[in-house]
């Protein structure tokens, strides 16, 4: 456990910036919610809700990190299950995109919203089973899944918001 310890530092900072976000994301869709048009819903399934999951796992890994466990098994097999429940989110936010006709995803769009947080969750699984064996790999791949969920959040949440800004205008 003393490995997990030096990590305290880092899941502060993640945990509180996931923390913040999550805060500034609902700031940002009350001040934008009386422009959604009517199939805005559709979209928002696809592309909002995402966000706020992706900067909810960053902060729940963070303080499943802090947890004073009396084995890293109990930790490695909760954020395993993170992992498995976010790569099956993340199938699903896929369909979610194919079937919405709202908006037309690009690659970007693929990229940050399917691709990259597949990535993340699947890094998340893979690194809890490879704790037994190699419990300092496994913490790395932990932290570079909480911090890649948490800038596939913020990149979102400013996709998202610059489109309510810039795009929805020019549909007016």
């Amino acid at each position: 456990m003393s490995q997990l310890a030096a990590w305290d530092s880092f899941y502060v900072i993640v945990g509180s910036a996931a923390g913040a976000l999550i805060g500034l994301q609902f700031v940002v869709m009350t001040l934008v919610a009386n422009r959604p048009g009517p199939r805005a819903a559709e979209a928002g399934a696809a592309f909002a809700t995402p966000t706020i999951v992706h900067f909810g796992s960053a902060l729940l890994l963070s303080a499943l990190l802090r947890v004073p466990w009396g084995s890293i098994i109990v930790g490695a097999t909760l954020w395993g299950l993170i992992g498995v429940c976010g790569a099956a989110y993340s199938i699903l936010v896929s369909r979610r995109m194919r079937r919405q006709t709202v908006y037309q995803p690009e690659l970007e769009d693929w990229l940050f919203h399917a691709v990259l947080p597949l990535i993340a969750y699947m890094v998340l699984a893979l690194s809890a089973l490879a704790v037994p064996a190699h419990t300092r790999e496994a913490l790395f791949g932990i932290g570079t899944a909480a911090l890649l969920l948490l800038f596939i959040g913020i990149h979102n949440a400013w996709d998202s918001t610059s489109y309510q800004v810039f795009g929805s205008r020019a549909d007016s």
